[in-house]
């Protein structure tokens, strides 16, 4: 296959709906609607080639795309398969995905350029899909809510009010870093940082 070498793809997990916004497990989606405002992009597309609503921006002289699959949570490595191909991208060079991770304490984020799913079943659809050597920012969500509530629970709730302030503050405009280095060929796997104590 002759890859296109002009094109990144951000691609966060999360799941559609009103319902869903601003909850943990869409953490990914908050960071790319950032991305686009920064960007000054005020409205998302639905691709006509996967279930997804996508935003173009371009960063560093190269075209991105924003992407925020409308398939649910479980079924995004098909959303993934599907722009991959019809782009002629290499998964392994051009994406990038977002992820909310239930293992790392809230304040954590840490990039990953392959590996198993450790539970997380978007990544584990994306590995299905996808093979597992492709670009992640895993950005941690525990609490000590977490022990006291099922795993759904957690993921599906919203963040309390001073860790959105955080959400905000600290861990978007650092996300938002790693992607600008990875669309610049800059991208560092098994990085981790704490935002918080």
């Amino acid at each position: 296959m002759r890859y296109n070498r002009d094109m990144k793809i951000l691609f966060a997990q999360g799941n559609p709906g009103d319902s869903y916004a601003r909850t943990r497990h869409n953490v990914g989606f908050m960071v790319l609607d950032a991305l686009a405002e920064a960007h000054n992009v005020r409205g998302w597309k639905k691709s006509s080639k996967a279930s997804a609503e996508i935003a173009e921006i371009t960063v560093s002289g190269e075209k991105v795309l924003l992407v925020k699959p409308t398939s649910f949570y479980n079924d995004t490595g098909l959303v993934a398969r599907a722009l991959i191909d019809f782009y002629k991208l290499d998964s392994h060079e051009d994406l990038l995905v977002i992820h909310d991770d239930l293992a790392l304490p809230f304040g954590t984020i840490r990039t990953r350029g392959k590996g198993s799913d450790a539970g997380n079943n978007g990544i584990k659809s994306l590995n299905q899909h996808l093979g597992s050597e492709y670009g992640r920012i895993r950005i941690g969500i525990w609490n000590d809510l977490r022990d006291r509530v099922n795993d759904a629970d957690f993921v599906l709730s919203r963040f309390t009010e001073a860790e959105q302030t955080v959400v905000k503050e600290k861990i978007i405009p650092l996300v938002i870093k790693i992607t600008e280095g990875f669309v610049a060929g800059e991208f560092r796997p098994d990085s981790v940082t704490t935002l918080t104590s």
